[in-house]
């Protein structure tokens, strides 16, 4: 049976509990994270999107990650919320893809997540307010994340030309505002390590 094409371009927005910059972005999973273990959300925001004939634009995402140790060992946990506006299909869609089942960039998450909480239904939003990155699920996440200044006035601190699987750009972010309550989970992030990335990710 094929694989069907998938592709999603946006931006995300991901906040941990490192006390510096993820070691895990220069390392690629090589190093451990600033406390050992990452405990992570991420926010999503795809523009345009697609998997086979299903349409995905617009629709916003939440993921939640816990990883014991070094990333590139695997056994992570991870948890979806998906956007209440999304069709069923669309539902479907995302599961594959985010489960790692669909190949592409998200394929190495079929190998590394070990257990799945599963996808739940929640109004999210994704807004930019003078470069901050606002992302909420009412009760769930409320996070606002700012790139760090770079020299030159007005531009951020950027890495480019990385490996790093989830983009080739990363934006070097702080945490504002870092809060999330979910699947038994309470996590506070705020003036922590963050990172903004343009969403790109395609497959199979």
């Amino acid at each position: 049976m094929r694989q069907k094409s998938w592709a999603l371009k946006g931006e995300l927005v991901l906040s941990c509990n490192c006390t510096v910059f993820c070691p895990c972005v220069l390392s690629l999973g090589n190093h451990p994270p600033t406390e050992g273990y990452c405990q992570t959300w991420a926010g999503f925001r795809i523009d345009k999107g697609h998997y086979d004939d299903v349409d995905l634009s617009g629709i916003n995402l939440g993921l939640i990650m816990e990883i014991p140790g070094y990333m590139s060992r695997g056994n992570w946990t991870a948890g979806l919320f998906l956007d209440e506006r999304a069709s069923i299909y669309a539902e479907k869609a995302i599961g594959k893809i985010f489960s790692g089942k669909a190949g592409g960039t998200t394929g190495l998450l079929d190998i590394l997540v070990g257990q799945f909480l599963g996808i739940e239904r929640a109004p999210i939003s994704y807004e930019v307010k003078d470069g901050t990155r606002i992302f909420q699920i009412p009760k769930i996440i409320d996070g606002a994340v700012t790139p760090i200044p770079g020299k030159e006035n007005g531009e951020d601190t950027v890495i480019t030309n990385s490996q790093y699987w989830i983009a080739s750009e990363i934006i070097v972010a702080k945490s504002d505002k870092s809060r999330m309550r979910a699947f038994g989970r309470n996590w506070n992030f705020a003036g922590r390590s963050a990172e903004i990335c343009k969403l790109d990710w395609r497959g199979p």
